[in-house]
């Protein structure tokens, strides 16, 4: 089926109507992620746009090392992995903030990191008054908040990665095996897409990969979280709790179908392809009733180990220098092949 392409005003008008509008068609309901679940694109995405335009933003290419370190982290490699980029950022900078090796090194160089305290009351706001983090809510927050110049900067740094983004992800194709997983589901199951990233992003990639067809809504950033999106497509097809599933490979992923009291699916960082390959016996466990218990727990206890819940900067030991240069060859990689002539620090 063809997916509407709407402009971001139009989103922001009905989505939560077009989630509400969600009409059960099967007896299941499987919520499926996109970046770093269905393509191999996590990588990229962070290393190569969302951290060096950052750093570009607020002049912090004095401490990439350290910035890049703590926001791989935080986006890639552990139980936060996929969270939404504003929490991604408040996340970094709290860290950093934290740190007193990133202190010495700010004074010494005579840097600044950005004041946190407009982003916290940003992401304050859009809780209290249930709205989703995105350029939307961020652009509304402004439209009230107009003397709060930092926060200009913050959305322009948000526009910028969002017109670089398409053109990175658009050349990676999903992981092998995702379009037949994705037809043997649409024969018993409803698919709805749930992402923090912005909805005309995630309606282009699935469109043009071809795979669309197979999908009964796609909901972006703009629409809520992942929670809320599993929330209300559960409610309006009345499904009961073993009849949903969430295929993800982050954190807010379980997080997102538990509070729905749903099942998940893993596709661990670096586990990926293993995880497609295996997924139509775990389906067919799911269709059959037999995934929740000992099959679910083996998974998760995988996927658990497969995710970082302690920094490396707050371990015994700890070396700065060794920490970076131990994702310095999955850098140069990508820029080597998106980037050639982008800037990198080789440690």
């Amino acid at each position: 089926m063809a997916l509407p392409r709407l402009t971001e005003k139009q989103i922001k008008e009905d989505s939560e109507q077009q989630l509400r509008n969600f009409r059960r068609t099967k007896d299941f309901l499987v919520a499926i992620d996109t970046d770093g679940c269905v393509t191999d694109n996590m990588n990229g995405k962070q290393m190569l746009i969302f951290h060096p335009q950052f750093m570009e933003f607020y002049q912090l290419w004095g401490i990439e090392s350290y910035f890049r370190e703590v926001a791989e982290y935080y986006n890639l490699f552990s139980v936060d992995r996929g969270c939404n980029r504003f929490i991604a950022i408040q996340l970094t900078l709290t860290a950093l903030q934290s740190r007193k090796d990133v202190q010495q090194v700010l004074q010494e160089r005579h840097i600044k990191l950005p004041n946190i305290k407009p982003l916290n009351e940003y992401i304050a706001y859009t809780k209290e008054n249930k709205l989703g983090l995105g350029n939307p809510s961020l652009e509304e927050y402004l439209n009230q908040n107009p003397l709060d110049l930092s926060l200009y900067k913050l959305l322009g740094w948000s526009e910028a990665v969002n017109r670089t983004f398409p053109h990175i992800s658009a050349k990676i194709p999903p992981f092998d095996k995702v379009k037949e997983c994705l037809k043997l589901m649409s024969q018993y199951v409803d698919i709805l897409i749930v992402s923090k990233t912005p909805y005309a992003d995630l309606a282009n990639y699935w469109e043009d990969q071809g795979i669309a067809q197979y999908v009964q809504i796609i909901a972006g950033q703009e629409m809520g979280s992942k929670g809320h999106h599993i929330e209300v497509a559960k409610k309006a097809g009345k499904y009961e709790d073993e009849q949903v599933l969430m295929i993800g490979d982050g954190g807010g992923d379980l997080k997102a179908v538990k509070i729905n009291k749903g099942l998940f699916y893993p596709t661990p960082p670096g586990q990926e392809q293993e995880a497609w390959d295996n997924f139509p016996d775990a389906f067919q466990r799911f269709i059959k009733r037999e995934y929740k218990g000992k099959f679910e727990d083996k998974l998760l206890e995988a996927f658990n180990k497969a995710l970082l819940t302690s920094p490396p900067w707050q371990e015994n030991g700890y070396d700065h220098i060794r920490s970076y240069r131990e994702k310095q060859e999955i850098r140069k990689a990508l820029y080597a092949k998106f980037n050639p002539q982008g800037r990198l620090l080789i440690l």
